[in-house]
């Protein structure tokens, strides 16, 4: 196993807390859709702000002057505005904003408090609008406005019937596609024109997936993600008047298709991507494969992605990264194939310092193939070493090969990372996401523990100096492991994680209303499930907790209750359980203040340095 081990070195740096985790000094690129400025999130006073940069005489200007929260996320609207979401105060409240390039006219997007929006389309159409869904009439459903990027002003534009969950546009604006749900089944919705009444086309249960996200060029057919009859989504042409797919345009027999990018100038796909043990491309235009090819060219070994692109298709915002090396972005003009580093996502990571993300899987106790990735301490051979076990939050999400801040910290402190794919993950087919529903206590438990035992079966671990740390879910997990499996641990740390499902599951804003019954099939139903659900939840497992915990919470969390968590903490040190508890009280399930998040990292080290030692 010692192949599996980082590049051997004499003497391995000890990197601070701070530079892993310290905010981005310029990230979040994007170029205006003339393509003749850029804009960026830039770090000040501890918040992330808006700045934006002229390529013709490369001034900057900062857009915006936010003090208390940071912007969650943002986009040109036209060439001369930006649209933007500020962090509220818990997490799933944002507020949205439209303000010049130049920093003036700063407009509110008047919504009541505690509604939600969601941009449908960020391309302006006629009259100067995007379209908008927001949740105030109704708080369960979002209907569609126009909203006028010049005034702040939303008209309605479509009123949602009750059982709408999705609307798509199409390139000129016309919204004709929809999707519905009543709970566990969702149904496409259909008109060949905005003069016509929305038809059903086909319903399907929540377990299968037909996921539309464009137009064809041909009448009444549209592009989706489908596993409708096939375990692996793939990429689809379907005919909506005949409610059926008419043809497979690409499908790997092995993972899911996860993305897939459309060229609005040429009309056409331009390419999809999966994720086998790294990121693959297929390409399905010429133009953006000999650009790729290119680009390889001038960046080699190095990951690539298109993070924006100006709307001629000309200047296109690259970002870059491995798995050591945080990552670069650039500014590409297609035509000359010049290509201009904008800046390092984090300049002080020498990649030669960081340590390799090897991909491995293991079989399951009941004989699944659970895949993951193995990251050993730098100058270490892959044996008899402390370990930490890191599960992915979710559990519909995934551990995908790249650099990861929190698994390069843990190693560089001499600890072997495994992070482990269980079943529910997304990526790996609908078999395998489904076999995770309802086993949030159970199997996917199973299959974490079966890492550990890998690990100790290939002589990795050191089994005394084993440890579990995660966030959300996998704060969960890692609670959950030491109630069922704590012969396998020395310690245990949870970042915001689920301690009581009962009230994870009362916990979601009511725009989750039309998912309701799913998440009961999902995570468990709070009337009939009742054993399973207490079992799991951490909370009525105390008496089962014997390990030394590190637990983080904010105090505003709408995901995790604090009065629970300190009073969880309380019992737990009632039984003379070595408990560090690290609570913010202004942040939420994540926490995005510098300061505290640095002290955070500070003292989750130190707890796996004092419980485990380490190999540095």
């Amino acid at each position: 196993m010692s192949a599996i081990s980082c590049v051997k070195s004499s003497k391995v740096n000890q990197v601070s807390v701070e530079t892993f985790f310290k905010n981005p000094e310029q990230s979040l690129y994007h170029i205006s859709p003339d393509g003749k400025y850029l804009s960026y999130l830039k770090p000040t006073n501890g918040q992330l702000n808006i700045f934006v940069q002229s390529l013709s005489d490369n001034k900057v200007t900062q857009i915006t002057r936010l003090n208390n929260q940071s912007i969650k996320y943002y986009f040109w609207a036209g060439d001369d505005k930006l649209f933007y979401m500020q962090e509220k105060d818990s997490l799933d409240n944002y507020q949205a904003y439209i303000v010049n390039k130049d920093g003036s006219n700063n407009l509110l997007i008047k919504t009541p408090l505690k509604t939600k929006v969601e941009v449908i389309d960020q391309i302006i159409k006629n009259n100067n609008a995007i379209l908008i869904a927001v949740n105030d009439r109704v708080a369960e459903y979002f209907d569609v406005y126009k909203l006028n990027i010049n005034t702040g002003e939303r008209k309605l534009f479509i009123k949602n019937p009750g059982n709408i969950i999705q609307w798509i546009s199409d390139d000129n604006g016309n919204i004709n596609l929809a999707v519905g749900s009543d709970g566990v089944n969702e149904t496409i919705y259909f008109r060949s024109d905005s003069k016509q009444k929305f038809e059903p086309v086909i319903t399907n249960n929540f377990k299968s997936s037909l996921a539309p996200f464009g137009f064809t060029n041909q009448a009444n057919h549209i592009y989706a993600l489908s596993n409708i009859n096939r375990d692996k989504l793939a990429l689809v042409d379907f005919d909506c008047k005949l409610g059926k797919e008419v043809k497979v345009i690409y499908e790997n027999a092995d993972v899911d298709i996860l993305d897939v990018v459309y060229s609005k100038t040429q009309k056409k796909l331009a390419y999809l991507t999966y994720e086998t043990n790294k990121r693959e491309i297929h390409f399905l235009d010429d133009k953006y494969k000999n650009m790729y090819d290119d680009l390889r060219s001038q960046i080699p070994n190095q990951e690539i992605k298109i993070i924006d692109k100006d709307q001629a298709e000309k200047r296109f915002i690259i970002r870059t990264y491995t798995d050591k090396n945080p990552g670069s972005y650039f500014l590409y003009q297609s035509d000359t194939k010049k290509l201009q580093k904008l800046a390092d996502l984090n300049p002080q990571i020498n990649p030669e310092e960081m340590c390799e993300m090897k991909p491995i899987s293991y079989k399951s106790r009941d004989g699944l193939t659970i895949h993951g990735y193995l990251t050993i301490p730098k100058a270490k051979k892959a044996k008899n070493l402390p370990c930490i076990i890191f599960p992915h939050f979710g559990p519909s999400q995934r551990n995908i090969w790249g650099y990861n801040n929190e698994v390069q910290f843990l190693a560089n402190k001499g600890f072997a990372v495994l992070q482990v794919n269980y079943r529910g993950s997304i990526g790996y087919g609908k078999s395998f996401k489904n076999a995770g529903f309802k086993q949030w206590g159970d199997k996917i438990q199973d299959d974490i523990a079966d890492g550990v035992i890998w690990l100790n079966n290939k002589g990795i671990a050191n089994p005394d100096k084993i440890g579990v740390y995660g966030y959300g879910f996998g704060g969960f997990s890692a609670l959950n492991q030491t109630i069922y499996y704590k012969k396998l641990y020395k310690c245990a740390a949870s970042y915001s994680g689920y301690i009581n499902l009962f009230t994870y599951l009362k916990g979601f804003p009511a725009y989750y209303k039309p998912y309701k019954q799913m998440m009961n099939e999902i995570v468990g139903n709070p009337e009939s499930d009742i054993d399973y659900l207490k079992s799991s939840s951490p909370i009525f497992q105390i008496d089962k907790i014997k390990l030394p915990l590190l637990i983080g919470q904010g105090g505003r969390d709408s995901r995790v209750n604090v009065n629970e968590t300190n009073q969880f903490v309380k019992e737990l040190r009632k039984r003379q359980i070595d408990v560090t508890y690290i609570l913010h009280e202004n942040e939420n399930h994540q926490f995005k203040d510098m300061k505290n998040r640095l002290t955070f990292y500070q003292q989750l080290g130190d707890f796996f340095e004092k419980q485990l030692g380490s190999e540095k």
